[in-house]
């Protein structure tokens, strides 16, 4: 079994600590609160899915605090050199790319998601 090195179990208990206590809280938009998510399947026989809005967005969040997380580890990981975490940080720029489309969601427009920028 590996032993914890100091900095890892202080990590570790940061992310309990702001995942217990929901510090990292993070408004969603006024006008889809109390709203649902309807997945509406092509088939008009088949069932549609419905989820509260703010569940959804809760989910959206912790995957945006868990790509932070991994970024962290990945800047401080002592095996990888420089070009190969920045290879990883493009992964998780690009993942951040993709989850743009759900900054409608958010209140406030410094808590949106921002992937690549364009190059003028």
């Amino acid at each position: 079994m590996d032993i914890l090195s100091q900095e890892q179990l202080r990590e570790i208990l940061r992310e309990i600590v702001r995942e217990e206590l929901d510090l990292d809280y993070i408004p969603m938009g006024d006008r889809w609160l109390g709203g649902k998510l309807i997945l509406q399947p092509r088939d008009k026989g088949l069932q549609a899915k419905e989820i509260p809005i703010d569940a959804f967005f809760h989910k959206i969040c912790m995957v945006r605090e868990r790509l932070r997380v991994l970024e962290q580890k990945i800047n401080n990981h002592p095996k990888l050199d420089e070009a190969e975490k920045i290879d990883l940080q493009q992964y998780i720029t690009r993942c951040y790319g993709s989850l743009t489309s759900f900054n409608a969601l958010f209140r406030d427009r410094e808590d949106w998601f921002v992937g690549e920028k364009s190059k003028d």
